[in-house]
């Protein structure tokens, strides 16, 4: 059983920075490729970044050079590093275990002065 918590969410101003945090457990994690998604209120839910086991990243167009995904397999946990942060930025958060049902609950990032 895979359990995915989220945490770092919360009000920033545009310009800001947040890290979000994502804890794993179930011993699969480490050797999976793991990702973040966001959904913005009444937009589809998008795929932000993905991280593999060996640490090879991709982004979407949208956050290239401004976000950050990083993971230490040691602690099983994924990080989300946001820098410059927009207001269309906005959304909730979730973490998942890429091409697989294991989800997080979310957590909500607001972006506004």
């Amino acid at each position: 059983q895979v359990q995915l918590v989220e945490s770092g969410g919360g009000l920033v101003q545009p310009g800001g920075s947040l890290r979000l945090s994502c804890a794993a457990s179930g011993s699969i994690v480490s050797f999976a490729t793991m990702a973040w998604y966001r959904q913005a209120p009444g937009l589809r839910r998008e795929l932000v970044a993905t991280i593999t086991s060996s640490h090879a990243t991709n982004y979407a167009d949208s956050v290239k050079g401004r976000f950050f995904i990083s993971r230490d397999n040691a602690k099983n946990t994924m990080y989300l590093q946001m820098n410059s942060l927009k207001p269309e930025d906005t959304a909730v958060y979730s973490c998942r275990l890429y091409g697989t049902d294991y989800w997080g609950k979310g957590t909500l990032v607001t972006v506004s002065s």
